[in-house]
């Protein structure tokens, strides 16, 4: 491990990383003068103020439509078609037609429900500072028996790094001398460190916790397990990076299809008949093709669900977040500190004959209350009471001994301390995923402390109702296999996949991904690459890893799991609403150009069935608002 010397954070918060308010935003503020210029414009005209109504008319069609068209047209010369091109071609159609009024209401409608959901989405995304921060800049090396400070990206395999206790393992290694315990929650997750010696592999970002190593790098200090998970981070955010929304999956073909149908409308048309009236009816067929309601139809639904999700704790980061999490058909649970409570508690007392369970607990607790080690502090919370203890000496990876009332105490890890008589409780209780602390007292066993991270009370109840939900769960841990499946039993999980680094938990993402739409739930750093590379990575708690909220698309705002059927409930609800109102778009823009074709309905009629239909899309995205038929327990 390295000496910890830190990247200078080159301002990683720029200015735009703090949301204006409305009033401040020009996304927003442009599509709001469009609307206005649009208003006034009918005043006017009701007025009898014609000049002026066209004015407006034009000012607002101008305002609204310089959110889209030119985004529209740099991706037609892309190549790429989408909602933005059609909406555009039918303002045009009617500008042509000599209809500035509908036009105007077409690009006001359009750019206001777009600036509305984009505000409504929480798109700030800080890229991976938590990652890239656990990368020290440095690292001390022996060098001919002297120690060197190098730059921790010059490091090669083979150089033997020397680790000082509270330093940061700069690339992954073999520990060559010295004993000691590492903090790997940023690598594994797992919150209990781990107890390594000569021959043991460790991973760059963890912590030494106690005494000096001396480790030899097995990995240039520019590809070790840390840059691993940045580099998967990057490639699953760019992957998903390309999906598209639901509404321009349509107007791909929607939109070659509308410009074929009124060319040959114009054509056809005029040789049978009058050029003028053919190509008349052609634009109008553009219009009618307009996709006004589909335009609105996702965004209106999305800021009413996504607002409303929000409010009970439940952070939306897109719209087509959104729309993928009502599709979730399984959820990747990591376990620590989200199936768990992610602090260590003492479970399980086994003390020596002739000695109580108290005894046991004081004589660990008066020396283990001078240790910052986490499996301390959980002894120290559970004895009932604290003696003092006198010439404490805490040797590195073995464990603290000292005198408590006058006789001597030793506390430590069975692989360092024999457990004598207690050899087979002890391992009873590993067996029952308890990490075992072993207490001597006069050289004799006293006794063995269990201490796990318990599960949370609501994981059961959670996982029944997800399976009520039709949801499919596995458990995904960095810790053993042992461990895991004796929580994932009292869980009600059957599906555990156990002893995985990050990488790992990315492909088994990737593996359910390919059965059905997944979501990944965590909170640390190294359930990063895998929330990134999940259809939804959801991430737990404010109190998260800030790499774990960066790379997730989903962000609960508190530690109640069972905020999640809630949320996928909410989601479920939401995406019927979206396909609800995408279904009553598609009948209109498939009913109006036959119309229009044989002249049945002219532009006037086809602009007032638009904005009915659009009245009626957005009344029923409004309903996406209500939250009470989400069940906070138990889904339906």
């Amino acid at each position: 491990m390295s000496a910890i010397t830190h990247a200078p954070v080159e301002e990683l918060e720029s200015d735009d990383e703090h949301e204006a308010p409305w009033w401040g935003d020009r996304a927003v503020m442009i599509p709001v003068a469009s609307g206005a210029a649009f208003v006034a414009g009918l005043a006017c005209e009701w007025s009898g103020a014609e000049t002026a109504a066209q004015v407006l008319f034009w000012v607002g069609l101008l305002l609204g439509a310089s959110t889209f068209v030119p985004g529209a047209l740099r991706k037609l010369a892309a190549g790429k078609l989408g909602i933005a091109l059609l909406m555009t071609m039918s303002a045009t159609g009617a500008v042509i037609l000599g209809h500035v009024e509908e036009a105007a209401a077409l690009a006001f409608l359009y750019s206001i429900a777009e600036a509305l959901e984009d505000r409504a989405m929480d798109r700030a995304r800080a890229g991976l500072r938590a990652l890239l921060q656990l990368m020290p800049q440095s690292a001390t090396v022996l060098s001919d028996g002297q120690s060197v400070t190098v730059p921790a990206r010059d490091l090669a395999a083979g150089q033997v790094m020397v680790v000082k206790p509270g330093e940061r393992i700069a690339t992954d290694g073999i520990v060559r001398s010295g004993h000691s315990s590492l903090d790997t929650s940023a690598i594994t997750g797992e919150s209990i460190p781990v107890q390594v010696g000569p021959g043991d592999e460790v991973s760059a970002g963890a912590i030494n916790a106690a005494g000096a190593l001396q480790v030899e790098a097995t990995a240039a200090g520019t590809d070790n397990s840390l840059t691993t998970i940045v580099s998967l981070v990057e490639q699953a955010q760019a992957e998903k990076g390309h999906r598209a929304r639901l509404a321009d999956r349509i107007a791909r073909p929607l939109v070659p299809g509308v410009l074929v149908l009124a060319v040959l409308v114009a054509v056809i048309g005029s040789l049978a008949g009058d050029p003028q009236t053919w190509i008349t009816r052609a634009l109008v067929v553009l219009v009618a093709a307009s996709p006004c309601a589909l335009a609105i139809a996702v965004p209106i639904t999305v800021v009413s669900a996504v607002g409303s999700a929000s409010k009970f704790g439940v952070i939306i980061k897109s719209g087509a977040i959104f729309e993928r999490f009502g599709t979730i058909g399984h959820l990747a649970f990591d376990k620590t500190g989200t199936l768990t409570r992610n602090q260590p508690t003492v479970t399980a007392v086994v003390p020596a004959p002739d000695v109580t369970e108290e005894q046991v607990l004081a004589w660990a607790a008066a020396l283990e209350q001078h240790s910052t080690h986490p499996l301390a502090a959980a002894i120290t919370r559970a004895a009932p009471k604290t003696p003092a203890a006198e010439r404490i000496t805490e040797e590195a990876g073995h464990g603290v001994h000292g005198t408590v009332d006058g006789g001597e105490v030793r506390v430590g890890s069975p692989r360092w301390i024999d457990p004598g008589d207690l050899t087979a409780p002890v391992r009873d209780l590993e067996a029952q995923g308890m990490t075992v602390v072993v207490v001597h007292r006069g050289g004799t066993i006293a006794g063995a402390i269990g201490v796990r991270d318990e599960l949370r009370p609501e994981v059961p109840q959670v996982v029944e109702a997800l399976a009520g939900h039709g949801i499919g769960v596995t458990m995904l841990t960095g810790d053993n296999e042992r461990t895991a499946r004796a929580l994932a039993a009292r869980a009600g999980i059957s599906d555990v996949r156990a002893e995985l680094r990050p990488e790992d938990k990315s492909a088994a993402v990737h593996d359910l991904s390919g059965r059905r739409p997944t979501a990944m739930i965590g909170d640390g750093i190294n359930d990063a690459p895998a929330l990134a590379a999940a259809d939804v990575g959801i991430a737990m708690g404010a109190t998260g890893s800030d790499a774990a909220i960066e790379s997730a698309d989903v962000a609960f705002t508190g530690q109640d799991l069972r905020l999640l059927p809630q949320a996928i409930t909410h989601a479920r609800r939401g995406r019927r609403i979206v396909n609800q109102n995408i279904v009553l778009s598609l009948l209109i823009i498939a009913a109006l150009p036959p119309l229009a074709i044989t002249g049945v309905l002219g532009l006037a009629a086809v602009v007032l069935i638009h904005e009915i239909a659009e009245v009626l899309v957005i009344l029923n995205g409004l309903r996406a608002a209500r939250t009470h038929h989400a069940t906070t327990a138990r889904g339906r």
